[in-house]
């Protein structure tokens, strides 16, 4: 936007040596802008999948004896648990195994 309106002044209202600066000012400052939210975007993983629950806390709502179901933001999932879980018990999430997750006490 910057380097529209950079144009328009140039060619409407500044005199010549100035709509040059002006328009070079506007470009740079657009291409630094660009830099600076691509830069932000590409700061975090991505968050999709359920390779993204790993290291989460979840809730146990049927027993996890080894296989039993948790609960993590809303969702209900199978869950495995080899040193076992009862209900209302919080475990960590260490793998995902196709769709059961597997998990130890916290």
């Amino acid at each position: 936007m910057a380097l529209v309106a950079a144009i328009f002044l140039a060619l409407f209202v500044l005199p010549s040596p100035w709509g040059v600066v002006a328009v070079a000012g506007a470009a740079v400052l657009e291409v630094g802008e660009t830099a600076f939210w691509i830069w932000l975007s590409k700061r975090r993983r991505p968050q999709v999948g359920a390779e993204t629950l790993i290291g989460a806390r979840a809730e146990v709502v049927a027993p996890c004896r080894p296989v039993g179901s948790v609960r993590i933001s809303g969702e209900l999932w199978r869950a495995r648990c080899e040193a076992g879980a009862d209900r209302g018990d919080a475990v960590l999430i260490r793998a995902v195994d196709g769709l059961t997750l597997v998990v130890e006490p916290a």
